[in-house]
Order: C-alpha cells, then sequence, then structure tokens
C-alpha cells in the first residue's frame, strides 16, 4: 500500500497544481472571452476529444495490464499509436470545414485544424507516459503536468488579451501537448526503444478494438451534450453549459484525475496478488463518495457564489444548472471506476458494452428534453446517469463478483458523512441566503464549516477514510517538525 499511497500522492499534487494553474486561467479567460467564443471552443473541443479517445486505442492500458513487457510490445505499442494519431489529424482536418456547415460557425474549423497538429506530436510521449504509469512512476507526469499546464495558462491569457478570442484556447491546449511530449522525451529511459516494430502489433490491436471502445464510447457521453445543445440551440447556451459543467469538473480535476492513472494499476496488481480486485474497488468507491459527495453537495448549495467567483456576472444563466449537474455528478461518482475495474481482469469486451449502453442512456435522456431548455438538458442528464448507474452494477456483479448489496453497505458510511458535513452550508444558506450581498464572506464561512464538520463526521462515523486522512496529517506534521515519520 505505501507504493499506491506514494504514486496517489504525486498524482494529486500533479492534479493540484494543475487545477491551480487551470483556474487561475478559467477565471481570467471567463472574463476575455464571451460566451459565444467559449461556446464555440467548447464544440471543436469535443471533436477534438473523440478522436483523441480513438488515438489512445487502449494503448496506454495494454502496456499497464500486459504481464510480459518486453521491447517487441512496447515498439509495436508506439507503431499503432502513431497510425492512428497520424489518421486522426488527417481526419480532423477534413472533417473542419463540414463541422463548420453544421454548426454554421467557422471558427469551429480553426480550432478543430489547430488541435489537429496535436495528434502529430502525442505518440512520441504517449508510450512513454503509460510505461511509467505501468511501473507506478508519477514523477515524470507531476513535472509534465506542471510544465504543460503553466504553458498553456501563459499562451491562453496572452493570447486572449491581445484579442485572440476562441483561438487562444485552441493554440493554448496546442501549447500544453507540446510540452508534455517535450518532457517525455527529457525522462525517458535509455532502456525503452526509440523505434516502432511490427511484430506483435495483432496483439495490440486485438485488446485495442475494445478498450478503446471503452473509452470513446465515454468521451462520446462526455461530449454529447456540447454537441446537441450546439446545433438545437445556439452557441451561447453551450457557453453557459460550459462553465455549469465546468464548476462540477473541479471535483474531477481535484480527485478524479489523481485517482483515475492509479486506478488501474491498483486494480491489476490487486488481481496479480489476491485474484479479484473486488477489496480494492470497494475501497476505491468508499474513498471517493466520502470525499465527491459532501464536494459536488457544497457546490450545489453554494452555485451563485461559486460561479460569480470563477467566471463573472455574465455567466449567472448557469446557476439554475450547477446543482441538477451536481446531482448527475454524485450519482456518476459511485461506478466511475468501473471501467478501470473490468479492465484490471482483462474483460475489455464487457467494459465496451457497458460504455455504449451508459452512454447510450445518457444520450437518450438528453435528446428527449433537450427542447426543454438548457435546464431540461440537464434534467435528461441526471435521468441518464441513473439508468447507466444501475446498467453499470449489473456489469460489475457479473465481471468481479461485486453485488448492489455489498456497495450499498461500502457507501452508506460515505452518505452518512455528506449528510452531515453539509448541515452547517444548509442551514446558513437557508437562514442568510447567498444570493444577497456579501455572499462571498457567507460562502467562505460555509464552505469552512463543512470542510470541519466533514473531519468530525469522517472520525464519528468510523469512516476507512479517516484513518487515511490522520495518516496525512501525522505526515505533514512530522515533517514539519523535521523528524522522519513512522513506517
Amino acid at each position: 500500500m505505501s507504493v499506491v499511497r506514494r504514486s496517489l500522492a504525486i498524482s494529486a499534487l500533479d492534479s493540484y497544481l494543475g487545477l491551480a494553474l487551470q483556474i487561475a486561467g478559467t477565471v481570467i479567460m471567463s472574463r476575455l472571452l464571451t460566451p459565444e467564443e467559449v461556446g464555440v471552443f467548447a464544440v471543436a473541443a469535443v471533436f477534438a476529444a473523440l478522436a483523441s479517445t480513438f488515438r489512445d486505442f487502449g494503448v496506454a492500458e495494454y502496456l499497464i495490464q500486459e504481464k510480459e513487457l518486453d521491447d517487441s510490445a512496447l515498439r509495436a505499442a508506439l507503431t499503432v499509436n502513431i497510425m492512428i494519431s497520424w489518421g486522426m489529424a488527417a481526419l480532423l482536418f477534413a472533417l473542419a470545414p463540414a463541422a463548420a456547415r453544421f454548426y454554421a460557425t467557422p471558427g469551429v474549423a480553426d480550432v478543430m485544424r489547430v488541435q489537429a497538429f496535436s495528434f502529430l506530436l502525442i505518440p512520441f510521449g504517449a508510450v512513454t507516459m503509460a510505461w511509467f504509469r505501468r511501473e507506478m512512476n508519477f514523477t515524470p507526469t507531476l513535472v509534465a503536468g506542471l510544465v504543460s499546464n503553466a504553458a498553456s495558462f501563459i499562451v491562453g491569457v496572452a493570447l486572449a488579451l491581445r484579442g485572440w478570442g476562441y483561438m487562444s484556447l485552441a493554440w493554448s491546449s496546442f501549447a500544453g501537448v507540446a510540452l508534455t511530449v517535450a518532457c517525455a522525451f527529457w525522462f525517458k529511459p535509455a532502456s525503452l526503444p526509440n523505434r516502432p516494430g511490427l511484430r506483435g502489433v495483432s496483439k495490440v490491436l486485438r485488446f485495442g478494438k475494445f478498450a478503446s471502445g471503452i473509452y470513446i464510447f465515454g468521451q462520446l457521453g462526455k461530449g454529447a451534450p456540447e454537441m446537441i445543445i450546439g446545433r438545437a440551440l445556439d452557441m451561447q447556451s453551450v457557453g453557459m453549459f460550459s462553465r455549469a459543467a465546468g464548476l462540477v469538473e473541479i471535483f474531477n480535476r481535484l480527485v478524479l484525475r489523481a485517482v483515475t492513472p492509479v486506478s488501474l494499476p491498483y486494480f491489476a496488481r490487486s488481481v496479480r496478488e489476491t485474484g479479484s480486485p473486488k477489496q480494492a474497488v470497494l475501497h476505491s468507491m468508499c474513498l471517493l463518495t466520502a470525499v465527491g459527495w459532501p464536494f459536488v453537495g457544497f457546490l450545489a448549495i453554494a452555485a451563485e457564489p461559486a460561479i460569480r467567483l470563477m467566471y463573472g456576472d455574465q455567466w449567472l444563466e448557469a446557476v439554475p444548472l450547477a446543482p441538477i449537474l451536481c446531482a448527475a455528478a454524485a450519482v456518476e461518482l459511485l461506478y466511475s471506476q468501473s471501467k478501470e475495474a473490468m479492465l484490471s481482469v482483462g474483460n475489455a469486451k464487457d467494459s465496451n458494452t457497458l460504455q455504449i449502453l451508459m452512454q447510450a442512456a445518457r444520450v437518450a435522456g438528453l435528446l428527449a428534453v433537450v427542447p426543454f431548455g438548457l435546464a431540461g438538458a440537464c434534467w435528461g442528464l441526471l435521468g441518464g446517469s441513473l439508468v447507466g448507474a444501475a446498467m453499470a452494477q449489473v456489469f460489475l456483479s457479473r465481471a468481479i463478483g461485486l453485488g448492489a448489496r455489498e456497495v450499498i453497505a461500502g457507501v452508506l458510511p460515505s452518505l452518512v458523512v455528506a449528510a452531515l458535513a453539509l448541515v452547517p452550508a444548509l442551514v446558513l444558506s437557508l437562514w442568510w441566503p447567498f444570493a444577497t450581498p456579501g455572499q462571498f464572506a457567507r460562502a467562505a464561512a460555509a464552505g469552512i464549516a463543512t470542510v470541519i464538520a466533514w473531519g468530525l463526521a469522517l472520525r464519528a462515523a468510523g469512516h476507512p477514510a479517516w484513518p487515511e486522512l490522520a495518516r496525512l496529517f501525522e505526515t505533514a506534521a512530522t515533517k514539519i517538525r523535521g523528524r522522519p515519520s513512522s513506517p
């Protein structure tokens, strides 16, 4: 567990430093760009994200779960990555004019062309970074994340100040990718092969045809709201939705981005050591919900001051959307690691099927109610999330023997903790509503009270997250006092 904790700590540090820069960039850019400009980039970014997910083609997952990894497997992975990445770059270039016509917005094509350049660079860093994940060595990822996020921040703000509009976001993204690849070259061990190879390509492709589908359909469901809203409504509506969703996305950046890179290696190691990832998956569910449910609950309560502080007054139309999206995020969090759990036992085919069904439910819910406007679209997403959670439970039960009663028993302490932690914020919001002068001070006070209540609730409920939190405080305290911590 010490290796897992160290990996989580480094991955979390990477996420937190990146999040700090991303929040700073968002605060500035939201005041420099209009909702329409943000909407143009958001729509184009969906196409790039879909292409990026297909470009991965499950190569990283293949390298992580492969029991006997040799030079031929690494060369084959690089070959597959180059073939598909460059193919996706060509496809983005070719589809850019059609996408611009479909949305009647020329800027969509301009952003897609810039993003396509990234796909020419990515393969030369992707295999190296996947190898580091397999070894649970997240130090190179930390450095690469810090450098790339700093570059994205500087480029994006500088270009926005010069009036580049949505193109400032496009070139910001490209700068981040370029610096990530450069860091991968810097840290690459001499033992890793430099050239692609054909031996073992068929094995990578067999695994990838299912594993890539898992993430493709996941990304399709994630990007569906922007694509559908952009066509059914307008770019300003896309911008408002993206800002409401961006508020909820803070948790993903704060916690899930730190946890997800470690989850698959952690579950895979559990399989190798115990024969099953079930207990590891339950433990992960319990810890994630203990942190995530109070977090999104607080965002739902304090949506107005949070959006006003993060984005400015021009984005207040997003306030009613945030609580609905927070509820959907709370549901999705419960099974957020389901694909990693199934991949850890080599069950890529069923994971692929699950993603198709979950995202189909999400899209169906969205399409059913998007004619009722942005609020309707958000309620549709919540309905789709509930259906998807039920599907995930069925598949996990079949794949790793994780029953619904075990899940309920495992996360019930988290539900108790969340309910107790949110009492101060609820009381304060009802007694002294946030939508009045002085809302930032009251929201900050409610946030501090929530954190204190959360810690007390963890200890009182005997939650499994409390020992982890106590160990973190003990380690920090011993380092501050200058004495070595106990093993």
